[in-house]
């Protein structure tokens, strides 16, 4: 039985839990809080994992550490940081190979699908925090000093997710007008999270896999009108009602919201074709990805045995990764 310490205890780093503790390992899952849920294979762990000197500690005789930890959208700059740093070099003192839950930030605006051999072009503040945490753990990993690899997906999709689907979703059941600062007819990807943790266990676990990143293998996009459409479908709700937040709102509200002054940046994500490119990861790790339909069954029937309470239009990946 294998040692696999998790840092961060939100809906990806609960999946990557449960799935190695269905498959017999032995999980240390670590958080501020020392949330996360109950099974007798996965041990709580309240910590800083910011502390390296905890963290290792934590980390000494694991095979893998995994970096599923998200911070609050607007601290990006200043919490992300300390904590790859923690990390990677937990990942240099202990062995253990470091794979990291990453997201399409760091490729900043593109024209066409995205593919994991595409530059990480980022020019905003939370790409670039995003890149540089891969360039290092890349370095650290060709310096022959760790063992580091990346999955990323795009925009959520499964319970207890904080995405534009979580702002879509519980308006479609209510029956509420959605009013969203994006383009409702535009292709975007949706990733499940299930598939999350099936490719970061496999990419931690495949020697071959080490040393590069690799897109979570993802439904055909489609636009968030579709996916509204069919979620309202087979919850039996009526045509959902769809209003486009215009960008001037967005930005005056950024003035007094901090959450809002972010998303300016990454308001090109929601207006564009935003189209994931997961085909190298189904060929080489074997994932396909769940089906749209029984993803959103997942997350409709989770939602209508727990309501969320009404959200104003202000972020659609607010706490996306």
């Amino acid at each position: 039985m294998s040692i696999n310490v998790i840092v961060g205890a939100g809906p990806v780093g609960t999946a990557t839990a449960l799935l190695l503790a269905q498959r017999g390992e032995q999980v240390r899952l670590v958080s501020r809080r020392g949330a996360g849920p109950e099974h007798p294979a996965i041990e709580l762990i309240a910590a800083d994992a910011t502390d390296p000197a905890r963290l290792i500690r934590l980390t000494d005789g694991a095979v893998a550490l995994y970096n599923c930890a998200n911070h609050a959208y607007h601290r990006w700059a200043l919490d992300w940081p300390p904590l790859a740093a923690a990390l990677l070099t937990t990942a240099e003192r202990t062995g253990a190979v470091l794979a990291t839950i990453g997201n399409l930030y760091g490729y900043g605006p593109v024209d066409g699908p995205m593919t994991e051999v595409a530059p990480l072009a980022a020019t905003g503040v939370k790409g670039r925090v995003r890149k540089q945490m891969w360039v290092d753990a890349l370095a650290a990993h060709e310096a022959g000093r760790a063992r580091t690899t990346e999955v990323r997906g795009s925009d959520y999709l499964g319970i207890g997710t904080n995405s534009i689907t979580s702002r879509i979703l519980p308006n479609v059941l209510a029956g509420r007008r959605v009013v969203l600062p994006v383009n409702f007819d535009v292709p975007h990807t949706i990733t499940y999270v299930g598939d999350v943790a099936r490719t970061v266990v496999a990419a931690a676990t495949d020697p071959d896999a080490w040393g590069r990143a690799w897109h979570v293998p993802s439904p055909p996009a489609l636009s968030l009108r579709e996916l509204a459409t069919r979620a309202a479908t087979m919850a039996g709700m009526p045509t959902p009602r769809l209003t486009r937040l215009p960008y001037p709102a967005l930005w005056l509200g950024g003035l007094v919201n901090p959450l809002l002054r972010e998303l300016r940046e990454t308001a090109y994500q929601f207006d564009r074709p935003y189209v994931l490119d997961s085909s190298a990861t189904q060929r080489a790790l074997g994932i396909e990805p769940t089906a749209l339909d029984e993803a959103l069954a997942e997350t409709l029937s989770a939602l209508s045995q727990h309501p969320a309470p009404a959200r104003r239009s202000s972020a659609p990946n607010a706490a996306r990764r």
